[in-house]
């Protein structure tokens, strides 16, 4: 690596961090005026607020914005020193745009391989501590009110409640069906389960077993009998970010098993593996853009520049919000809506450095 490389490299990557700690501190402020209330009304300690929530609180926004972040940390650096006249002089020395492109290459790759690990084993486990705090202190209380619940459990075995508590973890009026075919081969029926941690299993109470072959049928009944089946009281709890709390590991797993019940919801984890696996490529694609708006030296200042980068930089989310809203809706496939906006921008980008005169 030369010395260009790496005065190049260097000061992107501090730009860059620069940026992303100054934006934290804003949100950070801005989250902190907004929940002041919450905080007063619940009571949290002061540990809490700091290490369980805004400590991991500061990874999942960093992430989050990071390829908007990246794009005007590119543009900034890049608009200075070209006011500046260095890239001038890089190209009055040999230097082609192509080469001044390599360190900047090389750090969005090093920033992307740093976010997929964050995004596919870190931050899930932030998220998990930050996301119990906020079930905890900040919003209301959430109970399992669904009537009438119906859930695959195996692949010839299908669960049904009237009823749920998660607070007691007790559900009512349980019945389990297992279908061959299409005949009814067993049913148990019960008053009501309840939870039992140390085991892990179901206690299952005041029961009935009823069992057919054939024209037969064959009665087992009973105060209590343990089971485990496929159901646990994590599916009654509330699950409307719990994609953000699972691992990659974890994210297939749990869309195998949506798969498996046929359950609903099975876009929206889909959508948060593939972005987990696109979202790095952004890096690479809005840092070669950023270059190549900001490296002309300009008469009336960088400032022009800079909110060009500004302007695209808000285009290219709201691009990718658009077209994740549209696949969550079932219209495009989970993996169209991921790629559509990095392939739109990446030829964007092409164009962009045909034309641009530099």
């Amino acid at each position: 690596m030369k010395i260009i490389d790496r005065y190049i490299l260097k000061n992107f990557l501090i730009t860059y961090v620069f940026t992303v700690l100054v934006t934290l501190l804003i949100i950070c402020v801005i989250d902190f005026t907004e929940k002041v209330d919450n905080f007063r009304k619940t009571n949290p300690t002061p540990y809490e607020i700091i290490v369980n929530y805004y400590l991991n609180f500061i990874p999942y926004y960093a992430n989050y914005l990071s390829p908007l972040l990246v794009f005007i940390s590119t543009v900034f650096f890049t608009a200075r020193i070209a006011a500046r006249t260095e890239i001038i002089a890089m190209f009055s020395s040999g230097i082609s745009f192509i080469r001044i492109l390599f360190p900047y290459f090389l750090g969005s790759v090093i920033l992307a391989a740093f976010t997929f690990y964050m995004v596919g084993w870190v931050i899930p486990k932030a998220n998990k501590i930050r996301l119990a705090f906020e079930y905890k202190y900040i919003e209301d209380q959430y109970y399992f009110n669904r009537r009438n619940f119906h859930i695959k459990v195996a692949p010839t075995t299908y669960a049904y409640l009237e009823s749920y508590n998660n607070t007691s973890q007790t559900g009512y009026k349980f019945t389990l069906e297992r279908i061959e075919g299409n005949q009814l081969k067993e049913k148990l029926t019960s008053d009501h389960i309840t939870w039992a941690p140390k085991k892990k299993k179901w206690e299952v109470y005041d029961y009935k077993v009823r069992k057919f072959e054939g024209q037969k049928e064959f009665l087992t009944q009973g105060v209590k009998i343990d089971t485990a089946i496929s159901l646990s009281p994590k599916d009654f709890e509330n699950d409307k970010n719990r994609f953000e709390e699972l691992t990659l590991t974890q994210l297939n797993e749990y869309i195998d098993l949506l798969n498996l019940r046929g359950a609903d919801g099975v876009q929206t984890y889909l959508l948060e593996k593939y972005t987990r696996f696109t979202h790095p490529f952004a890096f690479i694609i809005l840092t070669v853009i950023g270059v190549v708006v900001s490296a002309r030296k300009s008469r009336r200042g960088s400032g022009l520049q800079i909110a060009f980068g500004f302007i695209l930089a808000f285009v290219y989310l709201l691009f990718f919000m658009l077209a994740k809203g549209i696949a969550e809706s079932g219209k495009i496939p989970a993996v169209a809506a991921v790629w559509l906006p990095n392939i739109i921008f990446a030829g964007i980008g092409f164009v962009l450095y045909k034309t641009l005169p530099r």
